[in-house]
């Protein structure tokens, strides 16, 4: 889980960072790549391709896990695609960032959109069947917790890591460009993700641990069947309003950092380290709580506390203290609802997964999984796309008009997920 968590987090945190970076009054931080304005009156280039990136990433996910559900040959259902995935998953997180030319062209927006199909591809490869063990290798509700608490610490650690993108690019700007000192660091990323990733592939045992179990269910048949679990529909409508919320304010924070409170860009490491090192705090809290009072309560106050920090993030500028203190405090009150959706999610939708197997007879974790990546991914990719055309209205310093519609944006999200999750049933 560290390992595809650090792998991911530059191609699906810091693309728009990269290719439509924060202005100051004097400069971007980066060259400009590809066309920066808007096309069709408020679409961005960098927008549309991670929008369509994500659309194939999400079409391919219920693809990706009905294979590996339907899988028959050893060493297992799940193992060979973490194979196959890895090490393409690796190379293309880091050619995301590797234009082909020297200022705007069309040939890199051409190379940017084969490579961000590329990482999605592999991502999907290596990522769905890898989260269909939590139902397999869990074989109670509580152990099911316990995986899913575990593999968000590593999630987050990864998370964090990545984090330290902006301080290796400062420090390797004193003998390089800003373009390669960010290569680098994608590529010591990348690097150490490979090896994490082949980790699960050579150590796990899945055909002596893993509950046994198969489907011969065609793959849009499967995923109909799924999406006809009316409690499932209801969580993956709440998961697609959360990863929303959550793209906003990951891909937000450089902004929100640089535009708003008008801090440097290694600023933003110290906002995001305290962001995952305060979830920490909430793992183990939040593992033995939702065991005492379930899980929906917890997640119902957690859509109420990001809907407060967006609010606070919108209204910056007229709170009456410092804004370094300010965005502290929201980054803080951010921690919580963050672990509680780390850690919660995936125990739920094994749960679910479980509770249909019990009933049809079948095991169709990797679609209810893959179905649950393809929410998760559209809710990712659609923000992808509204939050570059959001910040076409202001992303300076002196236009942060943009920039503060994104927060307006995610506090309205999380409000539409709260109003669904109030639909669910625990089982």
């Amino acid at each position: 889980q560290l390992g595809w968590s650090l792998c991911a987090y530059g191609a699906t945190n810091l693309i728009t960072y990269f290719y439509l970076p924060p202005e100051s009054t004097t400069a971007s931080i980066f060259p400009s790549y590809i066309f920066q304005g808007a096309i069709w009156g408020f679409i961005t280039v960098i927008g549309l391709l991670t929008l369509g990136g994500r659309i194939f990433d999400a079409i391919t996910d219920p693809l990706i896990a009905n294979w590996s559900d339907r899988w028959k040959r050893s060493p297992g259902r799940r193992k060979p695609f973490l194979w196959i995935g890895a090490i393409p998953f690796a190379v293309f997180s880091v050619l995301v960032f590797v234009p082909l030319t020297d200022g705007e062209s069309l040939l890199n927006s051409l190379w940017l959109a084969f490579t961000i199909f590329g990482f999605f591809f592999f991502m999907t490869v290596y990522v769905t069947p890898f989260t269909a063990w939590m139902s397999e290798l869990g074989h109670t509700p509580n152990e099911r917790l316990n995986i899913s608490t575990l593999i968000s610490v590593t999630w987050a650690l990864g998370f964090g890591i990545g984090n330290f993108v902006h301080v290796l690019q400062a420090n390797f700007e004193a003998t390089m460009s800003s373009t390669k000192a960010f290569q680098l660091a994608m590529v010591i990323f990348a690097s150490i993700a490979a090896v994490l990733m082949l980790l699960p592939a050579l150590f796990i045992n899945e055909e002596k641990y893993s509950i046994k179990g198969q489907s011969d269910t065609p793959p849009f048949k499967a995923a109909k069947q799924v999406f006809a679990d009316k409690n499932f529909r209801t969580f993956a409508f709440t998961d697609f309003a959360y990863w929303m919320a959550l793209t906003s304010i990951q891909l937000g924070m450089a902004y929100y950092v640089t535009v708003l409170i008008q801090l440097d860009k290694e600023d933003i490491t110290f906002f995001l380290t305290i962001l995952f090192v305060l979830s920490f705090l909430f793992y183990v809290p939040i593992n033995i709580l939702s065991k005492k009072i379930g899980k929906k309560p917890i997640v119902s106050i957690s859509f109420i506390l990001y809907m407060l920090v967006f609010a606070g993030i919108f209204f910056i500028e007229q709170i009456p203290f410092e804004p370094k203190t300010v965005l502290t405090g929201l980054v803080a009150l951010a921690a919580l609802p963050i672990a509680v959706f780390g850690i919660l999610p995936n125990a739920i939708i094994a749960d679910l997964a479980e509770a249909n197997s019990r009933v049809t007879g079948e095991n169709k974790a990797g679609m209810y999984y893959g179905v649950r990546m393809f929410m998760m991914k559209l809710g990712v990719s659609v923000t992808n796309f509204i939050f570059p055309a959001l910040l076409i209205l202001g992303k300076s310093t002196d236009n942060p008009l943009g920039v503060k519609l994104t927060a307006l944006f995610a506090l309205i999200i999380c409000l539409i997920g709260w109003l669904i999750f109030r639909g669910f049933k625990e089982v």
